[in-house]
């Protein structure tokens, strides 16, 4: 029987490679709003504004902050709805390997939850109008419910 968690199991290493776009897409998210906070000075503490800046200014800049902040805020959320999904994903999508599931149905599974991820950035960042963030956000989180569904389908025994 071959071993489910290494690198000769075709599906695992095709977890892998979703599992990394995943974290690499949380990681530009973190990036991209580190970028956009430096670039239109929209800082999230007072000391990030910088020592030298006496009062007058800091409150100029805070004021000129102020007319970005949306975009800021509009990536953050973005990351934080990644970070509260992704994970788990990440978990169950590995804990799925050990069933063994017919490979296609797996790939898609991984494909599909990806997709939806990527897509709920766009939509989040862009922003595209409702309901499109909204299914992004059930397609990818009915595709995690079917994994663990199967999951205890296969291993409880109630």
């Amino acid at each position: 029987m071959e071993e489910v968690y290494t690198i000769e199991n075709e599906l695992f290493r095709i977890y892998l490679t979703y599992a990394t776009l995943l974290v690499f897409k949380m990681f530009f998210l973190a990036l991209y709003t580190v970028f956009i906070r430096t670039t239109k000075e929209v800082f999230a503490n007072r000391e990030d504004y910088g020592y030298t800046y006496p009062e007058e200014k800091f409150k100029e800049r805070q004021a000129r902050a102020d007319a970005s902040k949306e975009k800021v805020e509009r990536i953050r959320r973005c990351h934080l709805n990644d970070l509260e999904n992704i994970p788990v994903f990440l978990i169950i999508g590995l804990l799925y390997l050990a069933i063994n599931p017919p490979a296609h149905i797996a790939i898609w599974h991984y494909r599909v939850f990806v997709a939806s991820r990527f897509f709920h950035m766009v939509a989040y960042l862009t922003p595209l109008p409702q309901p499109s963030r909204a299914l992004s956000f059930v397609v990818g989180t009915g595709v995690t419910i079917s994994m663990g569904v199967q999951i205890l389908q296969s291993v409880a025994q109630f």
